[in-house]
């Protein structure tokens, strides 16, 4: 069997955490939603947003990385990767702050981001 990126544990565990993020932010979004008690909105319904956006954005570039063919190239974009599963990390740190009861389902998917960091690293050597 010839191996290609849409069968590999990275990419597979990219497309969990996106489908964890989505769940999550739908989730989020109806307790942070409303306008607080002094008629401001609430500064952590965007991060909801954030985490969708940035875990979208992990399996293409996990593709583009695979698909380049100098080694420079694949780099950048593994570099990029890092970058985004770090500000992922941090993203659900900053919701966890929140006042939400949906908070407790952000532990769960800074533990998928660590499993996926450790893929990651075990990734990039093959790079």
């Amino acid at each position: 069997m010839r191996y290609t990126p849409l069968n590999s544990k990275l990419y597979n565990q990219a497309q969990e955490i996106l489908k964890l993020s989505r769940s999550i932010s739908s989730y989020l979004v109806y307790d942070l939603a409303p306008l607080q008690s002094n008629g401001s909105e609430n500064p952590y319904v965007y991060f909801s947003g954030d985490i969708v956006r940035d875990s979208d954005s992990l399996a293409p570039e996990i593709l583009k990385a695979e698909s380049q063919v100098f080694q420079d190239d694949r780099l950048r974009y593994a570099a990029s990767l890092e970058r985004l599963t770090a500000r992922l990390y941090s993203t659900c740190e900053r919701l966890e702050r929140a006042e939400s009861n949906g908070k407790d389902f952000l532990n769960i998917l800074r533990i998928e981001l660590r499993k996926f960091r450790r893929l990651q690293r075990k990734w990039m050597m093959t790079l």
